[in-house]
C-alpha cells in the first residue's frame, strides 16, 4: 500500500475537500485526486463519496482511515524524533503561551533563539485558550497553573507574581487605599471569566500570613486581562495585574504600585512538552533560553 497516498487520504478525510487538503499539503488538487483514485483502484474499493462541494469517506473508507492514522501519526513521530537527534536544533519549532506572556516576555527571547540557532524557525500560537498539545502537533507550550496531562512533561519556570497598580492622576484624583476596606471604596478593574462564569478575584496576604480571594467593587469588567493595563494606564481605576506586564510602566512612573505590603498573588510557570520530544535539540535549545531568566 503505498503510504504516501494513505496519508493523503487521511488529509482530505480530515478537510473534507480536496483544495484545502492541497493547500494545506503544499501540493494540487489534481495530484492528491490522482494518488486517492490509484489507491481506490489498488484496494479494489471505493474510499471516498465525492461531490461538487465535499467529499466524504465510505465506510471502507472509514474503516481504512480508522485503523491507519494512528499507525501514520506514529510513522511521522518516529521521522521528527530520528530528525531531531541531530546535535544543531533546525525545522520548525511550534510552540504555544498565553497572550500577553507571548507578546511582553517570549518574543523578545524567540530573536535571542534564532540567533544562536539560524536553522530553527518559530511557529507561535499566543493565545489564551488551552490547546491540546498532541491534538494540536505543539512541540512545546508555556502554560499557567499546574500540570494535569500525564503526556507532558513540564520544567519550572520562575513563577508570575502580581502587583496592584493605579495612574498617578487616578491616585490624586481619588487617594491611596491603605487597606482593603480602603479599597473597597475604589473603582475597580476585572475580568469576567466566561469559563467560570464570575468575575476574577484578587488575592492578598490575609492576618495569618495565607491568601486571601478578595472580590473587588463590580464597577468594570473585561473579558481578558490585557484591557486591565490600559484601563489603569488612563486613569480608568486601579487594577490587579501581572508584575512583568507594568515593571517598564512602574519604572518610569507612569503607574505606582497600591498596597505592596499585602501582595502576595503568584502562579507557578512551566515549559511543557510531550514526553515524545524530550530529546529533541529544539526543546533543549528553547529550555536554556527560558531557565536561563531569573524574573518574570
Amino acid at each position: 500500500m503505498d503510504l504516501n497516498a494513505l496519508q493523503i487520504l487521511i488529509k482530505v478525510a480530515e478537510c473534507k475537500s480536496f483544495t484545502q487538503a492541497a493547500s494545506q499539503l503544499g501540493s494540487s488538487q489534481s495530484r492528491l485526486s490522482r494518488a486517492v483514485a490509484q489507491l481506490e483502484k489498488d484496494l479494489g474499493t471505493r474510499l471516498l463519496h465525492r461531490n461538487t462541494r465535499s467529499v466524504s469517506l465510505t465506510p471502507d473508507g472509514c474503516a481504512l482511515v480508522d485503523r491507519s492514522a494512528p499507525l501514520i501519526a506514529g510513522l511521522d513521530e518516529a521521522r521528527k524524533l530520528v530528525m531531531d537527534r541531530r546535535c544543531e536544533p533546525s525545522g520548525v519549532l511550534r510552540m504555544t503561551a498565553p497572550s500577553m506572556l507571548g507578546r511582553i516576555m517570549l518574543v523578545p527571547l524567540m530573536g535571542e533563539l534564532i540567533r544562536a540557532h539560524p536553522q530553527l524557525q518559530i511557529d507561535a500560537c499566543l493565545t489564551d485558550r488551552l490547546v491540546d498539545m498532541v491534538e494540536e502537533g505543539f512541540d512545546a507550550a508555556v502554560r499557567i497553573g499546574p500540570l494535569s496531562d500525564s503526556r507532558m512533561i513540564a520544567r519550572a519556570l520562575p513563577p508570575l507574581r502580581w502587583v496592584t497598580v493605579a495612574s498617578p492622576g487616578y491616585v490624586a484624583a481619588c487617594g491611596t487605599p491603605q487597606d482593603l476596606q480602603a479599597l473597597a471604596d475604589h473603582r475597580c478593574l476585572s475580568v469576567y471569566n466566561h469559563y467560570l462564569g464570575r468575575r476574577v478575584p484578587w488575592q492578598f496576604l490575609g492576618p495569618d500570613g495565607q491568601l486571601l480571594d478578595w472580590a473587588s467593587p463590580q464597577h468594570v469588567s473585561f473579558d481578558s486581562g490585557d484591557p486591565l493595563i490600559e484601563g489603569a494606564l488612563s486613569g480608568l481605576g486601579v487594577a490587579q495585574v501581572m508584575e512583568f506586564a507594568v515593571r517598564e510602566h512602574l519604572a518610569a512612573g507612569r503607574l505606582v504600585r497600591l498596597l505592596p505590603q499585602l501582595e502576595g498573588r503568584s502562579r507557578e510557570l512551566s515549559l511543557v512538552y510531550p514526553r515524545t520530544r524530550q530529546a529533541s535539540p529544539k526543546i533543549k535549545a528553547l529550555a536554556q533560553v527560558l531557565l536561563a531568566q531569573t524574573r518574570w
